[in-house]
Formats: structure tokens, C-alpha cells, sequence
């Protein structure tokens, strides 16, 4: 966005499609089994109470370990003996049946135990234990229980040959068996199918919020258009495209005009009819209504376009005091382009406002500080003030205004980077002078179309830089001949010096003369003057010597 092409110096009302389209996240039930079922070994044996949940544990795996036989204790029933046989999958002794827990108090006395017993954790039965993936095998830990209730347990060897190890789980890896290789979903983009456009749908008639039903029609508005240009059948696909677009407009319509309007959908109306989206009539009065609507709810950035349509006469009157007024709305409110604007009005004194420098430079740095590719104007406005000897209002700082303008460039805008390319070209605002930096920066500027920088450009390749820029005189007349077409007068007499001298275009007179007096009727005092000696000379061709790069510079042959 380039103030400069404003009536007023100030930009343009930023895109209509500013605002994101946030996807609301869902949850796969892939990765939620994926973590519910992986869990640690370390549980294996836990509490009597816990022995229920170990059964139920042991049994969502697949498969059991192989049955490996245990030594009989002395005791009848043993609990520890039945868990383990329920979670490790073991049998239990032979000719053991199924008997009532011995009574209280009964006590293993085989020291064996108590050593084994005394080196695990103890873990209660809802906490896990953790272990590194790449261990094959992992020692069952012993949880403690009440000594009043004591049970025998036979020493477990930790040997190969006694159990066999699990298969190690690489980290992400499902233990829920699958037949099927199930490919990765990308859950920051939907699928635009109509099998899940039809879910979403079903799923959405129930939600109460509005912005769940506003998310659904821009997702709509996205599987028309992905649909139309995805489809191979383009009949049947612009037919469903339609539907989709019909029903987006009906939902967002129904959420800005129906009880408690919603100001997004509001604002995202008023943009379709403010640039005719979507299949609608560009309706300028309707468009400013619904931003009106929406500025009475604090929504940020249609207060700015109710200041933008005041200000030009879009869809209402022009009322500049009202446009201030909603400039300086939507900046209390956080919008950085109404910053900006309202900045530059309180420093040029603009729709009716007093000057008022000092407020002026605080919303510019309020929108400095929220700069982005949009809106990176308030950066380049404090380097020109930051570069005035005596501006009075922010301290002369060269090295402040060429960091201002080099963030500014960062972001695309065309103005910091053709000042670059001047700093870098002349070794200005603590700028070495570097014709690579310079090129660049000129190039990046004028591959956005920037006349300025396309003549800058010609004059390079005038002249050449060695080891940087190789001299052409045709790339030389063709930047100069598209700055030209864009009326910029210092352009327009370049192509007439490079016609009247020769200069990548045959050397012709009259066709220089007609470019000489299209520059003249801007006012070139160069071009006049060039005029008024071609007329002296007569028919006498004056032989113009190529001009060296420093000459191009001192004299300004191309500027």
C-alpha cells in the first residue's frame, strides 16, 4: 500500500481480505489410542486392588508372551501369583484350583524374596514407571502392600531364558494392532471432499456459537474453490462449487443481519459487497451500512473502513470530521493502518484536524511498533522525520532513520527500498557506498513496479558496474521507457536523451523531441531547455558525447 498514491498522502483502505481464517483443531482418534494404549511394563504386578484394572491392561494387547511355568508355592492362594499370571500371561501351576486368600498375618520367610523385593520401586497402581525405548527388557516392579497381608512370592529370574523380552516400541509407534498402513493426517487442513463436507454440516446444526457457524462458511467458500479447481469434471464441479458458495453467503447473512449479529460476519459481508466477492453486486452502500453495524460492536477494522468510505465518499457523503473521528476510533481499538493515518492527519493537519506533531508521532510509533507487510508506512514516515536536521520532534539520527528504512524494506515496502538503493548508491545515512547493495535494493523496488527505482535501475546499466553489473545500453532504454510509461517526467526525458543520442533505440530525432515535450508539459526544466536548443540548432544533428558514470551522477543525464 503506497501513500503516495492517495489523493491526501495517505494509503488506501488495506485489502478487503484481512482477516484469517483460524481452522478450528480437531482431535484424531488415531493419536488419542496411540497414547491411551501405550503404557508402562513397569505396572505389571501393583496392588490388590489394582488387579481388576492389570487384567483389563494386560488383555488390549494382541497377543500374550509365551506360558512359562512357575515353581508352586508352599501357600494355597497366592495374589501376587495370580496377577502375574493374569498380566504376563502365564498359566497357573499345575494341579493349582482356584482357592480363598490365605488368612492375615501370613509371612514369607525366604530372604531371597525380601532382597528382590527391597531393590524395586515401589510404585502405586496409578503411576507409571518410565523406561528407554530401546531396552528390550524391563524388570516388573513389587508394590508395597500392608504388612498385614503379606503373600508369597517365588524369586523371578530376569534372565532371557525364563521370560522372554517384549518387542521395544520405536517413539510414535502404535501398539493397537492394524492391517492397514494408515497415512499421516494433516490436521491444519481439511479435506474438502463432500462426504466430509456433509459431517461437518450435521456436526454444526447443533453448535450454539456463532463463530463456529462462521468458520463453517468461509470453510464452505474454501471447498468451492478447491473443488472448482481440483475437479476434472468441471461441469459437475462448478454446479457443487455454487451450492457450497450459496450456502456460505446464506449462513454468514443469517449471522450478521439475524438476532445478536456476529461483527465478523458483518465486516466479512460488507467486504464481498464492497468488492463484489463471491458472485454479489458491488453495493458500496450496503458494504458501508454493514461496517457501520460492525463498528458500533468495537470491531477494529471496520471502524477504519467506515473512516476510509467518510473520508472518499464510499457509499455515504464525505464527511472528513466523521473520518477522523472513526480513524481515531479504530486506532484506540488497535487497527495499525488507522494508527498511521490518524498520525499523519495530526501532522499535516488533514480533514479539518489541528496540527498536533507531538500526538502525531505517538500513533506513528504505536504503528511502527505493530508493523507488518501490510502496514509498514509509520516505519518509513519516522526515518524521514529521524533524517530532518531539525525536525523538532525526534532527534537527527542517521543511523536510526537508515535502520527504520531497512525494516521497512524488509517488509516490501517499495519506498524504504528505493531509499536504500540511494543510500547505498551515494553512501548516504551512514551507508558505505556499495553498487551490489544498491542494485539490489533498486531491483527489489522495481520488480514491484516503482518508477523511480526502474530509472535508477537504467542508470546503472547505462554506465555498468564492474565485477557487479555488466553495461547494456538496450536494458539501460527499456527501464527507462517503463518508468516513462508511467508518466514519470525525469523517465520520459531519458528515453528522449537515449533517442536523440543513440542509446539501446536508433538514433532519431523527432522521436526524441515528442518524448523531450512530454516531460516539458510536466514541467522538466531539462527537458524545456533541451527543447528550446533543438529549435535554435535547427536540422543540425549535435554529436552528445556517452556520458561516464560520474557524469551521470554530477550532471544528472537520467534524473
Amino acid at each position: 500500500m503506497d501513500p503516495s498514491r492517495h489523493a491526501n498522502g495517505l494509503p488506501p483502505a488495506p485489502n478487503y481480505a484481512r482477516s484469517n481464517e483460524p481452522l478450528s483443531p480437531r482431535r484424531d482418534p488415531y493419536f488419542e489410542a496411540d497414547r491411551n494404549t501405550i503404557s508402562s511394563y513397569d505396572e505389571s504386578i501393583a496392588s490388590p486392588d489394582s488387579f481388576q484394572s492389570a487384567q483389563s491392561w494386560g488383555a488390549g494387547y494382541g497377543q500374550h508372551p509365551p506360558h512359562r511355568n512357575w515353581t508352586s508355592p508352599a501357600a494355597g492362594y497366592d495374589p501376587y501369583l495370580s496377577a502375574a499370571s493374569n498380566v504376563l500371561g502365564m498359566t497357573p501351576p499345575p494341579g493349582q484350583g482356584q482357592q480363598y486368600p490365605p488368612s492375615h498375618g501370613s509371612y514369607n520367610h525366604n530372604p531371597q524374596y525380601h532382597q528382590f523385593a527391597n531393590s524395586q520401586v515401589s510404585l502405586g497402581s496409578n503411576h507409571s514407571g518410565s523406561h528407554p525405548a530401546s531396552s528390550s527388557y524391563h524388570t516388573p516392579s513389587v508394590a508395597s502392600f500392608p504388612t498385614n497381608s503379606r503373600a508369597t512370592l517365588p524369586p523371578i529370574s530376569d534372565t532371557a531364558s525364563e521370560i522372554e523380552p517384549r518387542p521395544s516400541l520405536a517413539r510414535g509407534e502404535s501398539v493397537l494392532p492394524s492391517s492397514v498402513k494408515s497415512k499421516a493426517v494433516d490436521l491444519t487442513t481439511p479435506p474438502y471432499t463432500k462426504q466430509y463436507i456433509d459431517s461437518y454440516r450435521q456436526r454444526i446444526k447443533g453448535d450454539p456459537d456463532p463463530e463456529a457457524h462462521f468458520l463453517y462458511a468461509k470453510y464452505l467458500i474454501d471447498a468451492a474453490r478447491k473443488i472448482r479447481t481440483s475437479s476434472k469434471d468441471q461441469r459437475s464441479a462448478k454446479k457443487y462449487s455454487e451450492l457450497l458458495i450459496g450456502e456460505a453467503l446464506k449462513v454468514v447473512r443469517r449471522l450478521a443481519t439475524q438476532g445478536d449479529a456476529y461483527a465478523e460476519a458483518q465486516f466479512f459481508l460488507a467486504n464481498c459487497y464492497g468488492t463484489g466477492a463471491l458472485g454479489l453486486q458491488v453495493d458500496h452502500d450496503r458494504a458501508y451500512h454493514l461496517y457501520l453495524q460492525a463498528a458500533k460492536q468495537n470491531h477494529a477494522a471496520a471502524s477504519y473502513r467506515v473512516a476510509v468510505c467518510n473520508e472518499i465518499g464510499a457509499g455515504t457523503r464525505k464527511e472528513p470530521p466523521r473520518a477522523a473521528a472513526f480513524y481515531r476510533k479504530a486506532a484506540s481499538l488497535g487497527d495499525t493502518a488507522a494508527m498511521y493515518k490518524l498520525g499523519m492527519i495530526l501532522l499535516q493537519g488533514l480533514l479539518g484536524e489541528a496540527k498536533n506533531p507531538r500526538e502525531a508521532v505517538g500513533w506513528l510509533r504505536r504503528a511502527a511498533e505493530q508493523a507488518d507487510e501490510e502496514n509498514p508506512h509509520a516505519l518509513h514516515e519516522l526515518a524521514l522525520l529521524h533524517e530532518m536536521p531539525n525536525s523538532g520532534l525526534v532527534p537527527h539520527d542517521p543511523l536510526q532513520a537508515k535502520n527504520l528504512y531497512t525494516q521497512a524494506a524488509h517488509l516490501g515496502y517499495t519506498q524504504s527500498q528505493y531509499k536504500l538503493g540511494q543510500c547505498y548508491e551515494y553512501g548516504t545515512l551512514t551507508c558505505p557506498v556499495d553498487p551490489r547493495r544498491s542494485i539490489a535494493w533498486y531491483t527489489k523496488a522495481a520488480e514491484k513496479g516503482d518508477p523511480e527505482a526502474e530509472l535508477a535501475l537504467s542508470g546503472w546499466y547505462l554506465t555498468g558496474s564492474e565485477g557487479v553489473l555488466k553495461q547494456s545500453d538496450n536494458e539501460a532504454y527499456l527501464w527507462a521507457r517503463r518508468a516513462a510509461n508511467k508518466g514519470l517526467s525525469k523517465a520520459e526525458y531519458a528515453v528522449g536523451y537515449y533517442a536523440e543520442v543513440g542509446i539501446g533505440i536508433n538514433q532519431d530525432v523527432e522521436f526524441a523531441k515528442r518524448w523531450y515535450m512530454r516531460a516539458a508539459a510536466q514541467g522538466n526544466k531539462r527537458a524545456m531547455n533541451r527543447l528550446t536548443e533543438m529549435k535554435r540548432m535547427g536540422n543540425k544533428r549535435m554529436n552528445i558525447a556517452r556520458p561516464t558514470r560520474q557524469q551521470a551522477k554530477d550532471e544528472c543525464v537520467i534524473c
